[in-house]
């Protein structure tokens, strides 16, 4: 099974008739098992973190929408595989959530570089977040993207604290327009402690 390889291939997708049949309780279920993998921060960020199962969710809903077959599979593929978290990383996508387009504006214009700014700290070690490098998150001009690809790269000794559940970690940014750290409840711990080998 490809979960197991960390990496989605064809045959772990529903063919799109039974996905189309499947879709809402599939889509109901998902929200579930998201739940407690979506950690908000501060007043904008909202950190989603990702999963073998989000991501094959993610690239069945692109098919459906889209309808693009084979030809569209494989850059979903190439687009969401990095995302699945290899056995000792966690990987999330990270979006700043501002409804009114001139405030949203204003604030990316200021929080450039702020992918690498964000950490996790797991009692008092910090493990800083490495950015997805497929495109730059920041522009030239120094404007943020709204959404950020990152992972959380942890060592064997941070995996078995994070894993026993009986640890104290605080997921943070300490860009100096963006400041704010918040703790992850015992069911956030466990529900990604699931993404570890």
């Amino acid at each position: 099974m490809s979960k197991e390889k960390r990496e989605i291939e064809k045959q772990d997708l529903m063919p799109a008739e039974a996905y189309a049949e499947s879709r809402k309780k599939i889509r109901k279920e998902l929200v579930e098992f998201k739940k407690n993998r979506r950690i908000a921060l501060g007043p904008y960020a909202t950190f989603y973190f990702e999963s073998f199962e989000t991501m094959v969710a993610q690239i069945q809903e692109m098919l459906y929408i889209e309808k693009g077959g084979d030809e569209q599979l494989k850059d979903e593929l190439t687009a969401y595989n990095p995302l699945v978290p290899n056995g000792k990383e966690l990987t999330a996508t990270l979006m700043f959530e501002i409804d009114n387009p001139l405030s949203r504006g204003v604030f990316l214009g200021k929080v450039g570089g702020i992918e690498k700014n964000i950490f996790i700290k797991i009692e008092n070690v910090v493990v800083k977040a490495v950015p997805e490098d497929d495109v730059d998150r920041t522009s030239a001009e120094g404007k943020a993207s709204s959404v950020q690809f990152i992972h959380f790269k942890f060592n064997d000794d941070q995996i078995i604290k994070i894993k026993s559940g009986n640890v104290s970690i605080e997921l943070g940014i300490d860009h100096k327009e963006y400041e704010h750290t918040t703790k992850l409840t015992e069911e956030n711990i466990k529900s990604l402690s699931a993404d570890f080998i």
